[in-house]
């Protein structure tokens, strides 16, 4: 084989591995953009009456649903009894939302 025609071969082939780089970069960056539940606080930290932000890169799917978590143990645990987690971060979370229309009205 001549030197042209192995270079004929290995453009389609190059072709095919920077399209599967710029496939792989590009669902790199769709993961990194995850936008979770509850503003991407971290669930088990509003379980526990916490306000901890998450950059999400940490998360899980549950119920067709993303959820945020500050690391893997946050994570971990929460997929042992998530019905039990949602409820007590839904409580922390809705009630801090009203005491934020409180503050809100006592500026007023």
């Amino acid at each position: 084989m001549t030197d042209k025609h192995m270079l004929k071969a290995l453009i389609p082939i190059t072709a095919a591995i920077v399209i599967a780089l710029v496939a792989g970069a590009s669902e790199a960056r769709a993961e990194m953009d995850v936008e979770g539940e509850f503003g991407g606080d971290c669930v088990m930290g509003l379980a526990l009456g916490k306000d901890i932000h998450t950059d999400c890169s940490v998360n899980a799917a549950y119920k067709g649903k993303t959820y945020c978590f500050g690391n893997e143990t946050a994570r971990t645990l929460f997929l042992k009894r998530p019905n039990d987690f949602l409820l007590q971060a839904h409580v922390y979370y809705s009630s801090r939302d009203v005491s934020a229309e409180d503050d809100s009205d006592a500026v007023e």
